[in-house]
């Protein structure tokens, strides 16, 4: 069995995708992770702790599945469009969620500044990907815009449709 650290991860991770941050309780998360409430406690001083945490992991997870996915191509376009493939991939996999970072933006409070930073930092981090294959501030943003707009586009319709689009887009763009 996992060690206590690692169950509620997964367990918050399953929750927060599921459920979302506000409805998922701490007492929630400790049940279904099978560990004492100390235990929690000792891991994460609060649920902010932890949705830090679980957005790092998230961020990590990510980060490191599309560079997984777009490694079978070299140069810089190609990347790029496959990063829109990725999307699809994701979308089917998870059951168009969306962006988990998005989703707890839209559930925090003004006061909420780690969590806030964690999901800034990521989408900083998504538009430097962008900016490193592409070496053009404004066209990368671009595509950085459209890639954003598919995924949110993608979880309010349930359809890869607007991804495919974006993808055509950005083949023209560059």
């Amino acid at each position: 069995m996992n060690a206590p650290r690692e169950r509620i991860l997964n367990v918050t991770s399953t929750l927060f995708h599921h459920q979302g941050y506000n409805r998922t309780g701490v007492n929630q998360i400790i049940k279904e992770a099978k560990v004492a409430k100390a235990s929690f406690y000792q891991h994460f001083k609060s649920k902010e702790d932890l949705c830090v945490e679980f957005l790092n992991t998230r961020h990590n997870y990510w980060f490191a599945e599309l560079e997984k996915f777009i490694s079978k191509v070299q140069n810089p376009k190609e990347k790029i469009l496959t990063s829109f493939d990725f999307l699809i991939v994701m979308n089917i996999k998870e059951n168009y969620r969306g962006c988990s970072f998005l989703n707890i933006l839209s559930e925090i409070s003004n006061d909420q500044e780690k969590i806030l930073t964690i999901i800034q930092n990521h989408k900083r981090d998504l538009r430097s990907f962008f900016r490193d294959q592409i070496q053009d501030e404004l066209l990368s943003s671009h595509i950085y815009l459209l890639f954003e707009s598919s995924i949110i586009e993608s979880q309010v319709f349930k359809s890869n449709e607007l991804i495919e689009k974006s993808k055509s887009i950005t083949e023209k763009l560059i």
